[in-house]
C-alpha cells in the first residue's frame, strides 16, 4: 500500500524561467518519498516549459495552461495536490540546504505549521524575519506570515475554501485570517527557516493599492468598531515605541516631555484635538 505523501511542495510561474530553474533545482536536490512536486506555469513563453520537461523525473502533476491570476493558479495545484500538507514555493522562492528534512521533520499534525523567513534580494541570501510564537488578530492588523514557508494541512481548503482568486496580492492573507482568526485552527511556530524568499516579487512591496486590499479584506471579517480599536492602539503601540526610545536617553526625554505638554495645553486653549 503506497503512504501517503506528507508534503505537495506546489509552485507556480509564468515566464520566470531565470528564477524557476533556482526553484527546480532546489526542489529536486532534497526530494523524498514523503514529498510530491506539482508544478503550474501559466503558458509561459520564455523557455520555462522546456525548463519544466527538463527536470519532469522530479514532477509529480505538471500543467502549462494560459495562467489566470496568482491564486486560480494556486489553487490549480491545490487540486492536484495529495499531500497532508501543502507548501507554497513560488518561482523565484527556493529551499534552504536541508529545508525539506526540516520542515517533514515538523510535520506533527497541527493545522498550521509556519517556520521563520529567510529573505533575499537579487538572489542574495540576506536575512531572517522571525514571527511571533503565538498568533492573535495584533500579529495580522499590520502583518502576517510567510506564505511560502509555512506547511498548511491541505483538508484546510475543503473547510474554510479555496484562495480567493479576486484578489490580486494577499489571499493568503485572507486565508490566515478565515482559518487561524475566525476558524481558530491550531498552529505551531517553528523557529528555524526552511525556505529563501526572492523579496522582487510583487507581495513584497507594498503600497497603496495593496494596503486598500487588505483593508477590504479585514473589512470583510471584523467588525468597524473592532478595527477602529485596533487602529487606536497600533498608534498607541508606535507612539510607546518611540517615547521608550527618547526614555532610555534622558538628555532628550526631559525636552520632549515639556514640548509634549506645551502642545497639549495649546490644544487644550484652542480647542484642537
Amino acid at each position: 500500500m503506497q503512504l501517503e505523501k506528507k508534503i505537495s511542495i506546489i509552485t507556480i510561474n509564468w515566464n520566470n524561467a531565470d528564477g524557476l530553474r533556482k526553484t527546480l533545482e532546489s526542489v529536486a536536490s532534497q526530494l523524498t518519498t514523503a514529498c510530491e512536486f506539482v508544478v503550474i506555469d501559466g503558458a509561459s513563453t520564455d523557455g520555462s516549459v522546456a525548463l519544466i520537461e527538463a527536470h519532469q523525473k522530479s514532477i509529480d502533476q505538471r500543467r502549462s495552461v494560459p495562467k489566470e491570476g496568482i491564486y486560480a493558479d494556486m489553487n490549480k495545484g491545490i487540486a492536484l495536490a495529495t499531500g497532508e500538507y501543502c507548501l507554497f514555493l513560488n518561482s523565484g522562492d527556493w529551499l534552504q540546504e536541508g529545508g525539506l528534512a526540516r520542515a517533514l521533520a515538523q510535520c506533527t499534525g497541527e493545522d498550521v505549521i509556519y517556520f521563520d523567513s529567510g529573505l533575499s534580494y537579487d538572489g542574495i541570501e540576506t536575512d531572517t524575519y522571525c514571527y511571533p510564537a503565538k498568533l492573535t488578530m495584533r500579529n495580522f492588523y499590520h502583518g502576517t506570515i510567510g506564505h511560502q514557508t509555512t506547511l498548511i494541512k491541505r483538508e484546510l481548503f475543503t473547510r474554510f475554501g479555496l484562495y480567493n482568486d479576486g484578489n490580486r496580492i494577499h489571499s493568503d492573507y485572507e486565508f490566515w485570517l478565515k482559518a487561524i482568526i475566525v476558524g481558530n485552527c491550531t498552529c505551531n511556530y517553528v523557529n528555524q527557516t526552511i525556505t529563501w524568499y526572492d523579496m522582487s516579487g510583487r507581495s513584497s512591496k507594498p503600497n497603496e493599492e495593496t494596503a486598500r486590499e487588505v483593508a477590504d479584506i479585514q473589512a470583510r471579517y471584523l467588525p468597524e468598531r473592532v478595527l477602529a480599536d485596533y487602529e487606536h492602539w497600533y498608534k498607541r503601540e508606535k507612539e510607546m515605541q518611540v517615547m521608550d526610545w527618547y526614555r532610555q536617553r534622558s538628555y532628550l526625554y526631559q525636552p520632549l516631555v515639556l514640548v509634549y505638554k506645551v502642545v497639549k495645553n495649546l490644544k487644550k486653549i484652542l480647542g484642537i484635538g
